[in-house]
């Protein structure tokens, strides 16, 4: 049973599963959470403090991934693995640039869902709509009545997958996964990828994983040239693949400090 400053349980939603969407928002200082969360999220932050420095690092990456592609030309996006709503989402990155952006949200957390719907709100020139699926089955997301009323599939889309992958166990074939949602794009779409890895920081990412799989979340660490697998058919933009506070910093960023600890790549590539 939830607490008092838990959301109201779905008859969907198991509340004994930790969920990575949950233990993120927890670490962002979010309410939308459950014990099995909590759980994990305090015995991951214990094995590796610097996680919480991780996540901001994550979502600040989103933001320029997604105002970068906006400001190509983009206009519309597919963001699988939304997570709870918080500042910066992606249709509030790419609307600033271009109102008349649409954005698809996918995840396959009902709270996820709940939030979305509720917050993600459009501007009037543009769109949003929510899909409840799981990143696992493309179909279900390709081809969603809401998807294909929102997004044109014969002009480019921004396709960003951002720390969602790690999730995926290598046994379901995250690579072909992924490969399937980038066939459904024309050339000069754009993939936009965050991933953990232990390249930089290894002991530290390594008892950041165990702790996260002890809590029954699978976590995959992969390496640099795994995830480079994933922009296979794609022009990486410079950088490149970079730990994620060196891709494309805005000149008003506050630098990094020295002893910043590195946990995640991230890219975008172009569909060539």
């Amino acid at each position: 049973m939830a607490d008092e400053t838990s959301p109201s349980p779905s008859p969907k939603l198991n509340t004994s599963v930790p969920h990575p969407a949950r233990v993120y928002d927890y670490w962002l200082g979010g309410k939308d959470n459950f014990a099995a969360d909590r759980e994990v999220a305090e015995a991951v932050k214990s094995a590796s403090p610097g996680v919480v420095q991780g996540v901001r690092d994550n979502r600040a990456f989103l933001y320029r991934a997604v105002r970068f592609l906006a400001e190509q030309g983009v206009t519309q996006f597919l963001d699988i693995g939304t997570g709870i709503p918080t500042q910066g989402n992606t249709h509030e990155v790419a609307q600033a640039v271009n109102p008349a952006a649409r954005v698809v949200y996918v995840d396959n957390d009902p709270i996820v869902m709940v939030h979305a719907r509720a917050l993600l709100r459009s501007a009037p020139e543009g769109r949003t709509a929510y899909v409840e699926a799981d990143l696992r089955d493309p179909d279900a997301v390709l081809k969603h009545p809401d998807t294909l009323a929102t997004l044109d599939f014969e002009q480019p889309i921004g396709l960003v997958i951002v720390g969602t992958l790690m999730y995926i166990k290598d046994e379901d074939d995250p690579f072909g996964v992924v490969k399937r949602y980038t066939d459904a794009l024309v050339p000069g779409s754009y993939l936009a990828v965050s991933h953990v890895t232990g390249d930089f920081a290894p002991e530290s990412l390594r008892a950041f994983a165990e702790a996260y799989n002890a809590g029954s979340v699978p976590l995959i660490l992969r390496t640099g040239a795994e995830i480079s697998r994933f922009f296979e058919g794609f022009e990486l933009v410079e950088p490149g693949l970079a730990a994620l506070g060196e891709w494309r910093p805005a000149p008003d960023d506050v630098p990094l400090p020295a002893d910043h600890v590195h946990g995640a790549y991230g890219g975008v590539g172009r569909k060539l």
